[in-house]
């Protein structure tokens, strides 16, 4: 689920099994009524990701387990204004698309997939294009909120989930960062990041009980902070972003409030 940029509504993403509807939109203005689109363009499996484009439109991205990108645009028929979808691509990934978003530098839309791949469409000249491999499977991308060049992937590789990048240098990434997972092996794509207001640090929830927190300025693979939050798994931290405040939340069913200086 994301907030629309306007504040009003959240978007939901479902699967596209069974011909249901694929994405819900809560108007939280009122009665909270539920609306579902009406346009399928997912043809199986669930829906992975779905993230606002930042460059000055209310367009979106759903990425799926269909291996397949679309774009969505809100567009005046003669019923009224309709969401309507359409692929960008459907094969540059061969299996399941884990996490989209837009690079404001371009205007790409970036995705990540567990084939390992991290593919890049430019919606200005309608192409698409492998511009990192991997090592094991991705299962977000994140762009930086304050350097339009810089994004951050999570992927699958114990002590290195975290990986950042600058789209300008392809093929290969700036550094890595990661964690010591103490009560499992295995990565979730249930875990998820998320960058502090000024793009310098970013916060990771995890299996462990623990928020890890990142500084991109240093050098080093390993948190400048862990935090015990929680008593089971973390799923997110996020940055307030007027108040030094980490918000977190976990399978535990608390929500932490943190005050963080750094």
């Amino acid at each position: 689920m994301v907030w629309h940029p306007s504040g009003d509504s959240i978007f939901a993403c479902y699967s596209a099994d069974g011909g249901d509807n694929q994405v819900a939109v809560v108007d939280t203005v009122g009665k909270m009524k539920v609306k579902f689109l009406e346009d399928k363009p997912h043809t199986k499996g669930i829906i992975n990701s779905l993230m606002f484009l930042p460059w000055g439109n209310d367009n979106f991205v759903t990425g799926g387990s269909d291996h397949s990108v679309c774009f969505w645009e809100e567009k005046e028929t003669h019923e009224g204004l309709k969401w309507k979808a359409k692929a960008l691509h459907r094969s540059q990934h061969s299996s399941a698309v884990m996490g989209v978003a837009g690079l404001r530098f371009k205007e790409l839309v970036l995705s990540a997939g567990t084939d390992k791949r991290v593919v890049a469409h430019d919606t200005r000249y309608n192409r698409s294009y492998v511009c990192y491999t991997l090592e094991s499977k991705a299962m977000g991308v994140l762009p930086n909120p304050v350097d339009f060049h810089l994004f951050m992937v999570q992927t699958g590789t114990p002590g290195q989930q975290l990986h950042l990048y600058d789209i300008r240098v392809q093929r290969t990434e700036l550094h890595a960062f990661g964690w010591k997972q103490e009560s499992s092996d295995t990565q979730s794509a249930l875990i998820n990041q998320t960058w502090s207001p000024d793009g310098y640090q970013i916060a990771s929830g995890s299996a462990d009980p623990k928020i890890h927190i990142f500084d991109i300025r240093y050098n080093s693979k390993e948190p400048s902070q862990s935090l015990r939050a929680h008593q089971k798994r973390v799923f997110k931290a996020a940055w307030h972003h007027s108040l030094p405040l980490l918000i977190s939340i976990s399978s535990d069913l608390n929500i932490g409030l943190f005050r963080y200086t750094s």
